[in-house]
């Protein structure tokens, strides 16, 4: 890629014109994981801890996260966001909780960074 496209020709921010794209459904998967010692990682599982349903709680900011991400990350396009799932699940190897994000909406572009911000608030969250 010759040009970056936050930049105009004289070299200051722009946010991206997408007028002239079609509108189409977007999709975008994102996952991340918090690793933690077995008692932590069992406290959030069975929401025991002093901070009760952690996965939960974790879910509904990880939703919220992507529904802002617009307020968050500089000349991002505010979206519509037509659907959002969060999974927070214990991980494969026991280590801690993976995080999992899948955002839709139908537009003139993509949702990757608000799956992105969806996995990363729901990850701090937890």
């Amino acid at each position: 890629m010759s040009e970056l496209t936050h930049l105009d020709e004289a070299g200051r921010p722009r946010m991206v014109d997408v007028s002239a794209k079609a509108e189409n459904i977007r999709v975008a998967l994102a996952s991340g994981r918090v690793r933690m010692n077995a008692k932590t990682l069992e406290a959030a599982l069975t929401g025991s801890g002093p901070k009760g349903d952690v996965t939960n709680i974790a879910i509904v900011a990880g939703i919220q996260g992507a529904k802002k991400t617009s307020d968050l990350i500089p000349m991002c396009h505010p979206l519509p966001i037509s659907g959002a799932k969060v999974h927070v699940d214990k991980s494969a190897d026991g280590s801690g909780l993976t995080v999992t994000a899948e955002i839709k909406t139908v537009g003139q572009t993509g949702v990757e960074m608000e799956a992105l911000t969806a996995v990363s608030v729901a990850c701090l969250t937890i």
